[in-house]
């Protein structure tokens, strides 16, 4: 299988605290990707104030498709990325290699500010 066995569970199965998509993530970096991309796709969609069905129409991707990469119950493939992005005007990949580092040396997606209660 394409990714290994850690691709038989679900983007959403690796949070460990909250809610997705702005859950904390466990270190499995695929899994804080997904996160990352599902999370920039719902903002940029209610932002543009567009539902799955308009942007289905628009990006040529299925609608069950965005439902499912919102959803965090499927791993989303680069043509779907790309088919999104072109159709929004905007990136949905992130740049991971920009996360900050952890204290094992292991880059981390920080948490977006709604998440963050304590202000750090």
């Amino acid at each position: 299988m394409p990714g290994g066995t850690r691709r038989g569970k679900k983007p959403w199965e690796y949070a460990v605290a909250g809610e997705w998509p702005y859950a904390v993530m466990d270190g499995y970096r695929p899994a804080q990707v997904g996160q990352a991309v599902a999370r920039a796709l719902a903002e940029a969609m209610e932002r543009r104030q567009l539902s799955a069905n308009a942007l289905a129409v628009a990006s040529g991707v299925n609608r069950q498709v965005i439902s499912n990469v919102l959803a965090g119950t499927t791993w989303p493939d680069l043509l779907t990325v790309a088919s999104l992005e072109a159709a929004l005007g905007e990136m949905l990949w992130p740049r991971h290699v920009d996360w900050p580092l952890d204290g094992d040396g292991v880059r981390q997606q920080p948490l977006p500010p709604q998440a963050r209660q304590d202000g750090a």
